[in-house]
């Protein structure tokens, strides 16, 4: 199946009250998890590649170009997102490349400058198509916030949605990066107020850190676009692991990598039927 718009899969999520998962790819063996588990699930999935992905793997065309065709490959609609890019040139690269969005993230500047980068990004991807994310407010993690402080304000995402044309925000509600434990409570009412305030969908970053009720309570308050990343980096590894643990001798990297890759099948598969199955009242 050819890759799905992240703009089709989105906008069918918020219109059904639903969340979509987005999943961040660490490696090949991730992407190839990820598919089999919306295949599992029978449900669409977005397959992220982030800046710290590219630079992990030493340039931009090794992992987005294998990304992108394990997902042409599958039989689940994938879309295919650059999560992360700080940097301009890197979200005009993923508009070229063929991603079906791009994330923006202009959040550590200020308000005028952040709208002013956004807008030029979102000028030209628009003209190819391309889905736009950005983020206003600061989600934690990066730099260690996660206080009231760095919440998003819903007048101000009013006005900056409105003067950049964005197709999707990604909002500080209370989540953080890099969480290894699932102990974060976001703020729901924040969340509703937000999606009452501007007209596209929203996006929580830092999932991995807010247990899944509150996940759920997050998507029935207004969220659309589930980011998930360090909480299946958790199931991979602890299952390589395991295998370790009960084969000390061995040496095929293959043998321990794909338990990794089915346990993180089995978690998605799980994770995307959550996000899916609760609708808001």
């Amino acid at each position: 199946m050819t890759l799905t718009p992240t703009r089709v899969l989105l906008q069918e999520a918020r219109d059904a009250a639903r969340g979509l998962g987005a999943f961040n790819v660490i490696h090949l063996e991730t992407a190839e998890a990820l598919v089999a588990g919306a295949e599992e699930a029978g449900l669409p999935v977005v397959l992220q590649v982030s800046e710290n992905c590219i630079r992990y793997h030493g340039g931009f065309d090794p992992v987005t170009k294998a990304v992108l065709a394990v997902a042409d490959a599958s039989s689940a609609r994938i879309a295919v997102h650059l999560d992360h890019a700080e940097d301009p040139d890197l979200a005009l690269r993923g508009i070229d490349a063929g991603f079906g969005s791009v994330m923006f993230d202009g959040a550590k500047l200020e308000f005028e400058e952040n709208v002013l980068w956004t807008r030029r990004v979102v000028e030209r991807a628009h003209s190819a198509g391309v889905l736009v994310e950005a983020e206003l407010g600061e989600v934690g993690g990066k730099n260690g916030a996660h206080t009231p402080g760095v919440r998003t304000d819903p007048d101000e995402a009013r006005d900056f949605v409105a003067q950049t044309d964005v197709d999707a925000l990604a909002v500080a509600v209370g989540s953080s990066h890099a969480m290894t434990e699932r102990v974060a409570d976001i703020d729901v009412e924040l969340i509703a107020r937000l999606s009452h305030a501007v007209p596209v969908p929203l996006v929580l970053h830092g999932s991995s850190g807010v247990p899944d009720a509150r996940i759920v309570d997050g998507i029935r308050a207004g969220l659309s676009k589930i980011n998930v990343s360090t909480h299946l980096s958790n199931v991979f590894t602890s299952a390589v692991r395991r295998y370790l643990a009960d084969h000390p001798t061995a040496v095929d990297s293959r043998a321990y990598f794909s338990t990794g890759r089915d346990a993180v099948r089995t978690e998605s598969a799980r994770l995307l039927t959550l996000f899916a199955d609760n609708e808001r009242p």
